[in-house]
Protein backbone atom coordinates (compact mmCIF):
# COMPACT_ATOMS: atom_id res chain seq x y z
CA UNK A 1 0.00 0.00 0.00
CA UNK A 2 1.48 3.60 -1.18
CA UNK A 3 2.04 5.87 2.02
CA UNK A 4 -0.65 8.58 1.82
CA UNK A 5 -0.28 11.50 -0.61
CA UNK A 6 1.84 14.92 1.66
CA UNK A 7 1.02 18.34 1.36
CA UNK A 8 -1.28 19.89 -0.75
CA UNK A 9 -2.48 16.39 -2.29
CA UNK A 10 -3.43 15.08 1.27
CA UNK A 11 -7.29 15.87 1.96
CA UNK A 12 -6.19 17.29 5.70
CA UNK A 13 -3.86 19.44 4.35
CA UNK A 14 -4.62 23.23 5.94
CA UNK A 15 -2.09 25.02 4.54
CA UNK A 16 1.80 25.84 5.38
CA UNK A 17 2.08 26.08 9.09
CA UNK A 18 4.81 28.51 9.85
CA UNK A 19 3.53 27.88 13.94
CA UNK A 20 2.03 25.01 15.42
CA UNK A 21 1.63 23.78 19.00
CA UNK A 22 2.76 20.03 19.55
CA UNK A 23 1.06 17.52 21.88
CA UNK A 24 2.91 17.58 24.61
CA UNK A 25 2.46 21.98 24.84
CA UNK A 26 5.67 22.99 23.27
CA UNK A 27 5.42 25.39 20.16
CA UNK A 28 7.20 25.10 17.00
CA UNK A 29 8.24 27.66 14.34
CA UNK A 30 9.30 27.41 10.65
CA UNK A 31 12.95 27.87 10.95
CA UNK A 32 14.59 26.78 7.31
CA UNK A 33 18.44 26.04 7.79
CA UNK A 34 18.28 25.93 11.60
CA UNK A 35 20.63 22.71 12.76
CA UNK A 36 17.88 21.38 14.91
CA UNK A 37 15.06 21.71 12.55
CA UNK A 38 17.61 19.06 10.22
CA UNK A 39 14.99 16.32 11.68
CA UNK A 40 12.01 18.29 11.78
CA UNK A 41 11.30 19.17 8.37
CA UNK A 42 12.89 22.98 9.34
CA UNK A 43 10.69 23.57 12.54
CA UNK A 44 12.07 24.05 15.73
CA UNK A 45 11.21 24.85 19.56
CA UNK A 46 10.14 28.14 19.66
CA UNK A 47 11.42 29.37 22.76
CA UNK A 48 15.02 27.72 21.54
CA UNK A 49 14.91 30.20 18.80
CA UNK A 50 13.58 32.94 21.58
CA UNK A 51 16.45 32.32 23.90
CA UNK A 52 19.08 32.12 20.86
CA UNK A 53 17.90 35.33 19.62
CA UNK A 54 17.81 36.81 23.59
CA UNK A 55 21.52 35.30 23.71
CA UNK A 56 22.69 36.60 20.66
CA UNK A 57 23.87 33.57 19.84
CA UNK A 58 22.91 29.17 19.19
CA UNK A 59 23.01 27.35 21.85
CA UNK A 60 25.70 24.84 22.51
CA UNK A 61 25.45 21.36 23.78
CA UNK A 62 24.39 21.01 27.11
CA UNK A 63 21.83 24.52 27.51
CA UNK A 64 18.45 23.76 27.95
CA UNK A 65 15.35 26.55 28.66
CA UNK A 66 13.38 26.46 30.51
CA UNK A 67 10.30 27.95 31.24
CA UNK A 68 9.76 29.68 34.47
CA UNK A 69 6.33 29.43 35.42
CA UNK A 70 5.78 25.83 33.62
CA UNK A 71 3.88 26.95 30.98
CA UNK A 72 4.88 25.50 27.58
CA UNK A 73 4.20 27.73 25.27
CA UNK A 74 4.24 31.09 27.27
CA UNK A 75 7.71 31.86 25.14
CA UNK A 76 8.13 35.16 26.13
CA UNK A 77 11.80 36.59 27.06
CA UNK A 78 11.11 36.97 30.38
CA UNK A 79 9.34 34.18 31.11
CA UNK A 80 12.74 31.66 30.10
CA UNK A 81 15.33 30.89 31.71
CA UNK A 82 18.97 29.04 30.05
CA UNK A 83 20.39 25.88 32.51
CA UNK A 84 23.16 24.36 31.97
CA UNK A 85 23.40 20.40 31.92
CA UNK A 86 26.16 19.83 34.52
CA UNK A 87 24.47 21.36 37.34
CA UNK A 88 21.84 19.81 39.02
CA UNK A 89 17.91 19.68 38.20
CA UNK A 90 16.22 22.56 39.14
CA UNK A 91 19.31 24.71 39.73
CA UNK A 92 19.63 27.77 37.55
CA UNK A 93 22.54 29.24 36.15
CA UNK A 94 23.13 31.97 38.90
CA UNK A 95 22.05 29.71 41.32
CA UNK A 96 24.94 27.26 39.95
CA UNK A 97 27.31 30.46 39.65
CA UNK A 98 27.00 31.74 43.59
CA UNK A 99 27.87 27.49 44.39
CA UNK A 100 30.62 27.35 42.05
CA UNK A 101 32.07 30.50 43.87
CA UNK A 102 31.56 29.39 47.12
CA UNK A 103 33.43 25.98 46.74
CA UNK A 104 36.58 27.66 44.71
CA UNK A 105 36.51 30.30 48.27
CA UNK A 106 36.81 27.35 50.41
CA UNK A 107 40.33 25.96 48.70
CA UNK A 108 41.55 29.39 47.69
CA UNK A 109 44.78 30.43 50.05
CA UNK A 110 44.15 33.41 52.05
CA UNK A 111 45.76 36.60 50.94
CA UNK A 112 49.32 36.42 53.49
Amino acid sequence: MPPPPSGPANPRWKGPKARHNQVRGYVYVKAPGHPRGKRNRGFVLEHVLVMEATLGRRLVAGEHVHHKNGVRDDNRPENLELWVGPQPPGCRVQDALAWAREILARYEKPPT
